[in-house]
């Protein structure tokens, strides 16, 4: 809480300007305005973004969404049912709905500081980032693989698969946590470790417990290989390295279980059985929950010492501008970060 006694909003980043994020951002806010936010269910959120693009962009789509430009988070909370607040953050170029310009790159960042640094001190209750175009990031000198890594690094943590924060993708009844991220198959395999595995189970069990009110919480740990090895006959993962995991982390109290045949985990009946699941590589995780739940996905990031989540999904250079892109998982994202935060502060 703030002095006033008022819960400090959401910030909320730009993205990347080329993207959907905008309009999520604008039709998160209409719907908040309207009946959902008689109930809550939209909390208040500041966006930090360029105002006259969002302006433009409200018009572009043909949404009557005022758009008000305020000088701190405390005034953004006290506008949001008449306006949507945004703290300036100037864009360098125009921009192109589905064309990404590096020249924007910066203030893409600069958003993403902004929000981290206004959580820090205690002026928002949580980061919540629109998707980014990396591509372009890279091109204005970028040097991080994603959101994940680089929110990492502002926090001062070393990222990677035995040390830092942790990605957890949530939606409905399934949690997964993908132990290798953003590296190829053919490269993941061999970061399968025992203490890759070690850490992703240790900072899920205590999120589960800290930021989701889990406190007797299961892990399911998915096998590497198919039917889980064979015994041996389709691989060694299982025996070396998954199996002596899960045996260390029963040692330390946390209740997992595997390894576990990934095709025969992620079904409703097996789904009831564990409050997350541990998988080995990236495409492994989020195939089954965006299958299940491709529209109020939410991308988490456990063990930061702020709260931080995302949309499941990337920038849609293909609709940008259209007026097609849904705020479901915005709004998911919003609502699951919101109630992180109230958790932790109790």
């Amino acid at each position: 809480m703030t002095e006033s006694g008022v819960r400090p909003p959401l910030a909320l980043t730009m993205g990347e300007p080329a993207g959907i994020g905008g309009e999520i951002a604008l039709k998160a806010w209409s719907m908040a305005r309207g009946a959902a936010r008689a109930d809550g269910a939209v909390p208040p959120f500041v966006l930090l973004d360029d105002p006259a693009r969002l302006e433009a962009l409200a018009a572009r789509l043909g949404l009557p969404i005022p758009v008000k430009a305020v000088g701190s988070m405390a005034e953004g909370a006290a506008l949001f049912g008449a306006a949507l607040p945004v703290l300036s953050q100037p864009l360098a170029a125009p921009v192109t709905p589905g064309r990404p310009d590096p020249a924007n790159g910066a203030a893409v960042i600069a958003s993403i500081d902004r929000a981290v640094d206004l959580v820090r001190r205690g002026e928002a209750s949580a980061v919540v980032t629109n998707p980014i175009q990396k591509s372009a990031l890279y091109a204005a000198g970028f040097r991080h693989p994603g959101h994940t890594e680089y929110l990492a690094h502002l926090a001062g943590l070393t990222a990677g698969s035995t040390g830092g924060p942790v990605m957890m993708l949530a939606a409905q009844d399934l949690r997964v946590v993908p132990v290798t991220i953003h590296v190829s198959v053919r490269d993941a395999v061999p970061l399968v470790t025992r203490e890759a595995i070690l850490h992703a189970g240790r900072v899920t069990a205590a999120a589960l417990a800290r930021d989701f009110g889990i406190a007797r919480h299961r892990l399911a740990v998915a096998a590497l290989n198919p039917h889980a090895g064979e015994g041996g006959a389709m691989g060694r993962e299982e025996i070396d390295v998954i199996a002596p995991a899960v045996a260390d982390l029963r040692a330390e109290g946390i209740d997992a279980v595997g390894p576990r045949p990934a095709d025969t985990l992620f079904h409703a009946a097996a789904r009831r059985g564990y409050d997350a699941a541990l998988c080995m590589y990236h495409d492994q995780a989020l195939i089954p929950l965006k299958t299940i739940d491709f529209d109020t996905g939410v991308n988490i990031t456990l063990g930061l010492p702020f709260v931080r989540t995302s949309p499941d999904h990337g920038t849609a250079l293909d609709i940008a501008g259209t007026g097609k892109a849904g705020a479901s998982s915005l709004i998911a994202a919003l609502t699951t970060a919101e109630a992180m935060a109230t958790r932790r502060r109790a």
